[in-house]
């Protein structure tokens, strides 16, 4: 091969001919990036960190006697509250503790904790039952 085909390998340069590609050309270029960035933040960035903050405030709010399910699939009683851990009642006589981020959802919250909530519940339920009829 000789060294003086390779410019007609690689193209011919652009000569004087070519314009320069004005402001607005560049804008709709970058559009596309644009665009699949926007799609990621609303539908995989912002949705994540939503999640993450509720699980943080499930997580800080726990309380004695809330029923959860641990990432494991384990339903309990929480029996008492560490600063980084819980202790899980199973069964009558047993108790297993573990990392507070181990506990995937709360099923029940304690009885005793919001008894205005359970007021407020049985204001709507009545009144659903009376639009009912």
């Amino acid at each position: 091969m000789n060294l003086f085909n390779l410019p007609l390998l690689f193209g011919a340069p652009q000569g004087a001919g070519a314009q320069p590609a004005s402001g607005m050309e560049q804008i709709i270029s970058f559009a596309p990036f644009i665009l699949i960035i926007a799609i990621f933040y609303f539908l995989i960035i912002r949705p994540q960190n939503k999640k993450q903050k509720e699980t943080q405030k499930m997580l800080s709010d726990l309380k004695k006697g809330d029923k959860v399910v641990t990432i494991g699939g384990v339903h309990g009683t929480i029996a008492s509250i560490k600063d980084s851990s819980i202790v899980v009642k199973v069964d009558d006589n047993v108790k297993i503790e573990f990392s507070r981020s181990a506990v995937a959802s709360v099923t029940s919250v304690a009885k005793d904790e919001k008894p205005e909530a359970r007021i407020e519940d049985k204001k709507s339920e009545t009144d659903v039952t009376s639009t009912e009829s």
